[in-house]
């Protein structure tokens, strides 16, 4: 078998595709909740709290005052950018809510388009089992 077939072989696979095509969801997906969150979420969360900038914050690691972290990195300073940090904590954990909000929505719906369950009928017993309630009736009866 030669490379070329080997290779189609596995990228023709049910698998692969149905890899590939999760991927390329979640990639649209991936874009939906980082605009959430960016574009939603993180305004109204600024509203709440004031308007604080987290990515301004920054610790001065070398000599120097510097107003801004803007300023610090022109001038080459050494930062330790704590509010990167943070920011980075508070995206995650909006991403993982919005996340489970739209997971429980889906389950949610999931439960409501399911079909009831019918009780399964119960198979009708083997002839050998007929035939031994039929003679052991007709014994009964005499």
């Amino acid at each position: 078998m030669s490379f070329f077939s080997e290779f189609k072989e596995f990228a023709v696979k049910g698998n692969v595709v149905d890899l590939a095509v999760g991927v390329i969801i979640g990639a649209a997906f991936g874009k939906i909740v980082d605009s959430l969150v960016k574009d939603v979420l993180m305004p109204l969360l600024s509203l709440v709290t004031g308007g604080i900038d987290l990515k301004g914050l920054f610790i001065n690691l070398g000599k120097g005052d510097y107003a801004t972290l803007e300023l610090a990195e022109k001038a080459g300073a050494a930062t330790l950018r704590y509010g990167n940090f943070l920011q980075a904590i508070i995206d995650f954990a909006l991403i993982a809510f919005a996340i489970f909000v739209f997971i429980s929505q889906v389950n949610r719906m999931r439960k409501q388009d399911a079909a009831p369950e019918v009780p399964a009928v119960p198979a009708p017993p083997a002839e050998d089992i007929v035939l031994l309630r039929e003679i052991r009736d007709a014994l009964a009866r005499r």
